[in-house]
């Protein structure tokens, strides 16, 4: 998920500055340049955010797990 995540976020990001510095009139090499280095950005900071969102599903679903096994009763043995 936390690569997926960044993965989007990050191209995303590459085709809005492609976008916004064809409209702004920048050369082409100023446009990709500033392109690729907002994409490596948005790409680390969508990785550390993936890995966070990531870590708080695993613990959320880990205590709901333990709180349904607490209520969960025993099943009765067999005769």
């Amino acid at each position: 998920m936390p690569k997926r995540l960044a993965a989007i976020c990050a191209l995303l990001v590459f085709a809005l500055c492609l976008l916004l510095g064809m409209g702004a009139n920048n050369t082409f090499t100023t446009t990709v340049t500033r392109a690729l280095v907002a994409m490596t950005s948005t790409f680390a900071l969508g990785l550390v955010i993936g890995g966070a969102a990531q870590k708080m599903l695993d613990e959320n679903l880990q205590s709901e797990e333990q709180k349904l096994k607490d209520t969960t009763p025993a099943p009765s043995p067999e005769r």
